[in-house]
């Protein structure tokens, strides 16, 4: 009988300690798995709130030094948040580079403020085959005003030439794509472009221009102009034309219909609130990719009918880039050197009537103009620091 108890007794003993080691057992595990689920959305938390590719774990402020155009970068406090600009390399540049595809950029870009930082800055948005044959032209305007501009290049992916660290295009290329004419990867470039470009807070104006474009005024003058405008300046219009409504596919219908579609250059000055505007679009984009086909080309269309439809308020529906289109084609006419002189370039800048600005008449119509071949250079520096008031 005692042998019985005893046994017994062992037995509920043993059943205890069990029982005993699976609840502790089971917490154990818990308790991992709640530190593995933690680790997990925090990190996700991070990734969403404070993506690590536009905001840095170190944020910096970019200052220049005074014996070359290369920015360097300090490590500043919490407190300097807003003058958080750009990427930097490992040595500590400024650099564009970043791996982020397309996708994640513009979802990035997405994210970003609608108002700039102070002082606020004119992006300048290189779309260019290659180099920069008036490179140097531009290097002049740019002189003297570091801290008002920021410059974006997109070039073709097999150009790898980086120009000296004293030029203001030092590290300035984007991470790019082959871009045809005519096709929806020229909107791709110009998108990318944009997105690269809001991901500096301080940029307000956003300027697409090309290898062929030069400025018509000083930077003082067009910093001024673009940045008291109350609207931006991309053109949109309705050509009644077999190469303006003529283009419509009615596959568009219903969500874009005769009736919204636009023609435009595609060269075009927006503020940060359009830009945004621009990039965040899906569906439009989707639409145009697949049913705008030649004849009907994306560059002419895509943007001057996505503004007409999203937010036709923000734009004067004009253009600040000259083109001569008198020649008719496909293509505006191409200035050469024997071109270049004091009274075609007064034409150029002053010669247009009923010109506007802010509600009011203005006799500035146009602070950009192209096409401009390479060997336009050498009078164009002729006339740098005496017609076009740049510093010496």
């Amino acid at each position: 009988m005692l042998v019985k108890n005893n046994a017994r007794q062992l037995k509920q003993e043993l059943s205890e300690g069990l029982h005993v080691a699976s609840v502790i057992t089971m917490c154990v595990v818990m308790t991992l798995i709640m530190l593995v689920l933690g680790t997990f959305i925090t990190d996700r938390y991070k990734t969403i709130v404070v993506p690590k590719d536009l905001y840095f774990p170190q944020y910096t402020i970019v200052t220049k030094t005074h014996s070359s155009s290369i920015w360097f970068c300090q490590k500043s406090s919490p407190s300097s948040l807003g003058r958080v600009v750009e990427f930097t390399d490992s040595n500590g540049l400024v650099d564009l580079w970043h791996s982020m595809n397309d996708e994640e950029l513009m979802e990035k870009a997405m994210r970003v403020p609608h108002v700039a930082g102070y002082p606020g800055k004119l992006a300048f948005m290189f779309l260019t085959r290659g180099s920069l044959p008036l490179g140097l032209f531009w290097e002049k305007f740019f002189k003297g005003h570091e801290g008002l501009y920021s410059i974006y290049l997109h070039t073709s992916p097999d150009f790898d030439y980086e120009p000296p660290n004293t030029s203001v295009f030092y590290k300035r290329r984007i991470p790019s794509k082959h871009v045809q004419w005519g096709k929806p990867s020229m909107i791709d470039a110009e998108r990318r472009l944009l997105a690269n470009a809001l991901l500096d807070l301080h940029n307000q104006r956003f300027i697409l221009v090309s290898e062929t474009c030069i400025p018509l005024f000083n930077f003082t003058t067009i910093y001024n102009y673009l940045m008291k405008a109350n609207q931006s300046f991309l053109n949109s219009f309705d050509d009644p034309r077999k190469i303006g409504r003529g283009r419509y596919n009615k596959r568009m219908s219903p969500t874009i219909t005769l009736q919204d579609w636009r023609k435009g250059s595609q060269w075009f000055e927006v503020n940060r609130q359009l830009g945004i505007e621009i990039i965040s679009d899906k569906m439009y984009y989707n639409i145009f990719r697949n049913h705008c086909l030649p004849p009907c080309y994306m560059d002419e269309h895509y943007l001057p009918t996505l503004v007409n439809k999203v937010r036709p308020d923000l734009t004067t529906n004009t253009t600040m880039t000259w083109t001569d289109w008198s020649g008719g084609g496909s293509h505006p006419a191409t200035f050469r050197k024997n071109d270049i002189t004091e009274a075609f370039l007064h034409h150029v800048r002053y010669d247009e009537s009923n010109c506007t600005y802010n509600g009011g008449n203005s006799s500035i119509c146009f602070l950009f103009a192209r096409k401009f071949h390479p060997s336009t250079l050498e009078p164009l520096l002729k006339f740098a620091s005496g017609l076009f008031g740049f510093s010496s």
